[in-house]
């Protein structure tokens, strides 16, 4: 049998989702804020996005898929947030199917910053991503949502690196011989860390940035219980110097030498799909996986 990847670029919306649908929706579950104007944002993969009044975001899903994460994000955002030391979107209110839309949505608080791959954290931050991890990573319940796409045996997602060398084929010189070693090297890693929460998606366009300093981490639809490794992949996603990836990596003595290697493996396995689907239809996330696979390379 043959595994099926998804295609390239990103994915079509299965709802049209505007800004008329999402003042419906308030009018007729929060009508307290129904008069605050809306601003469309923007539309990911998931969620289409929108600023409500200065200081709340509608999160109201596009795809089927979406909808599940966001219960995954109401259900828990509320128990992770005061632990952890950067902001987070807990829901402030909860929506619901209506309107002629099927599916749960969120209201949030709108976080300020600047995604992290459009205003890079300065060089003294490597410590700070170190801190937000260790609190994030602890035991989880084991009522956590699993992923079977992040936090899983790196094994598991081998074929997604197969497929992703063939889509590249010709189409960029970064994936060396380097990449190829440390790709091995992650695989030959013991699965050695009991697993605890992890974010599931710490890409740069999920961490804001205010002023050189991180300010919190967006987009938790990926959260589950599993590998951190698949997480500590953001060091070389965020970080743009190997003497503040460096710093970072030892500002947590307790990670082992074999989750470091699984999690240089996670970042290999980023960048070849931000590269991939960036180059169909995304320039930022092309940039992306290409800075990742380039900082791989140079190090720690």
């Amino acid at each position: 049998m043959t595994t099926q990847t998804p295609p390239s670029g990103t994915p079509a919306a299965e709802i049209a989702v505007d800004a008329a649908l999402a003042g419906r929706l308030l009018a007729a579950q929060h009508p307290d804020l129904a008069d605050r104007p809306i601003r469309f944002l923007a539309s990911g993969w998931d969620n289409a996005i929108f600023r409500l009044g200065d200081d709340l975001l509608l999160r109201l899903p596009q795809r089927a898929v979406g909808a599940r994460l966001i219960a995954h994000e109401q259900r828990w955002l509320p128990v992770l947030k005061d632990r952890l030391p950067l902001d987070i979107p807990a829901p402030v209110r909860i929506g619901e199917p209506g309107e002629g839309f099927p599916w749960p949505w969120s209201i949030t608080p709108w976080l300020e910053g600047e995604t992290a791959d459009l205003a890079p954290p300065d060089d003294d931050q490597g410590e700070a991503l170190a801190g937000f991890f260790r609190a994030l990573h602890v035991p989880a319940p084991d009522a956590a949502p699993h992923n079977p796409l992040r936090g899983v045996p790196l094994a598991e997602r081998a074929f997604v690196f197969d497929d992703r060398l063939r889509k590249l084929s010709g189409r960029t010189d970064l994936v060396t011989p380097a990449i190829h070693a440390i790709w091995a090297d992650a695989l030959a890693a013991p699965d050695d860390a009991a697993p605890t929460w992890i974010q599931g998606d710490p890409h740069p366009r999920n961490v804001l940035v205010r002023g050189g300093r991180l300010s919190a981490v967006i987009d938790w639809g990926d959260m589950a219980r599993g590998d951190r490794a698949s997480d500590l992949a953001a060091v070389w996603m965020l970080l743009p110097r190997a003497r503040t990836r460096t710093r970072a990596v030892a500002a947590l003595p307790e990670v082992s030498a074999a989750t470091w290697r699984r999690a240089r493996g996670w970042a290999v396995l980023y960048g070849l799909m931000l590269l991939d689907a960036g180059l169909a239809d995304d320039p930022r996330m092309a940039a992306i996986g290409a800075w990742t696979l380039e900082r791989l390379q140079d190090g720690p």
